[in-house]
């Protein structure tokens, strides 16, 4: 049996993870559950797979869990060092699924204890890439890719014919507003925005898509998944969001990974990887796709991209700060405190203020992450007055 810890899984990734874990429960054995604030979801999930633990973040929420749970002999816990805890204890296979820069600390204890991490938070990637990576090459750990794009590429990268790859292309969406004006964009409300056209995520990466900082926050991800240059990492809007991503080798060859916009389907690539599982999810009709469409994305009108790449380039502590700047316009926007357009521009603003400052260990990346926050607060907080 495969054991499995889960971080995150009260969020989208986390319950998707479990689908395919319940489906074939004599496969794997669960030691830990990490949720953040939903207790009745967290104690459902543990009733059903029956990990050894199960543990909330919010500290508040300790007494309803140690409630939901009495009698079941499941271990309980709250608390950012209770989540660590168990991301440190031993598994075969972990999902990291905790969003944003919470999963900073729960992720890097899970690699240092070695094993398979399946990675869903590109957030920590973008800010702490090479202190990632280090940790992943100390402790042996295998990193296996989970975004569909990246799950994509890794799917079509020939590990022999590793220095014959041009370029990789990411595939997007186009998110809800592929085809909005810049001037209709400044109206646009979060329930618009919270309805995605294809994909069922969270609130924080559907809100990501719709101004393609997701895609930019990718290009980042990619480039220290798989070590290139932003120049061979190319993006493209592709509608139908059937091809996830393609690699472009010397010969003229493309490679393209194919399949229904469906989250299980890059999630069971990752938790049985090596092999295959079988999965219940939607096959493609072929037949059935008059057209795929391949379209260059709009610089005007979603500058996310330009942003992230000019801070891919900038380096030191830039991917941090636009993370944790994006991280808390989102929230604003959500929170109604902000505009659609203001996100982004939010976003620059404290680039344009904090620049890309040296960054060359953890207390540094966390402190430049704190002082973009407070920026970024202090900013809308005075655009309001």
């Amino acid at each position: 049996m495969k054991t499995i810890t889960i971080l995150g899984s009260t969020g989208s990734v986390g319950t998707q993870t479990l689908d395919l874990i319940l489906a074939d429960p004599d496969r794997y054995r669960v030691r830990a559950l990490v949720g953040g604030r939903n207790v009745t979801l967290l104690a459902e999930q543990a009733r059903l797979c029956r990990p050894e633990v199960a543990v909330i973040h919010d500290h508040n929420c300790l007494g309803a869990l140690s409630e939901a749970l009495a009698g079941t002999g499941i271990s309980v816990s709250a608390g950012p060092a209770a989540v660590c805890e168990a991301a440190a204890m031993p598994a075969d296979w972990t999902m990291a699924g905790i969003i944003g820069m919470a999963g900073l600390h729960p992720t890097l204890a899970a690699i240092r204890r070695g094993g398979a991490i399946a990675f869903a938070n590109k957030e920590v990637l973008v800010s702490a890439g090479s202190i990632m990576m280090d940790a992943v090459a100390a402790a042996g750990a295998r990193l296996l890719p989970v975004d569909s794009e990246h799950n994509a590429i890794f799917q079509c990268l020939e590990a022999h014919n590793a220095s014959a790859v041009e370029r990789i292309i990411l595939t997007a969406s186009g998110g809800p507003f592929r085809q909005t004006s810049r001037e209709a964009m400044g109206s646009i409300t979060p329930e618009s925005a919270l309805r995605h056209p294809v994909w069922s995520m969270g609130a924080k990466i559907t809100i990501d898509s719709a101004t393609m900082m997701n895609k930019g926050l990718e290009v980042i991800e990619a480039a220290r998944l798989f070590g290139l240059t932003s120049e061979a990492d190319e993006v493209l809007v592709h509608p139908q969001s059937v091809v996830h991503g393609i690699v472009c080798y010397a010969d003229g060859s493309m490679l393209a990974q194919m399949g229904a916009p469906d989250m299980h389907i890059p999630i069971a690539h990752a938790l049985g990887w090596p092999d295959r599982l079988t999965t219940s999810s939607k096959r493609l009709d072929l037949t059935s796709l008059a057209t795929l469409e391949f379209i260059l994305p709009d610089p005007v009108r979603f500058p996310a991209l330009r942003v992230a790449r000019e801070v891919l380039a900038a380096g030191g502590a830039a991917p941090a700060i636009m993370n944790a700047a994006n991280e808390v316009a989102v929230a604003a926007f959500l929170a109604r405190r902000i505009g659609f357009l203001d996100i982004v521009g939010t976003v620059e603003a404290v680039l344009d203020r904090l620049g890309a400052p040296a960054a060359k260990d953890l207390d540094g990346i966390i402190a430049f992450d704190a002082a973009a926050r407070q920026a970024a607060d202090a900013m809308i907080l005075s655009r309001a007055a």
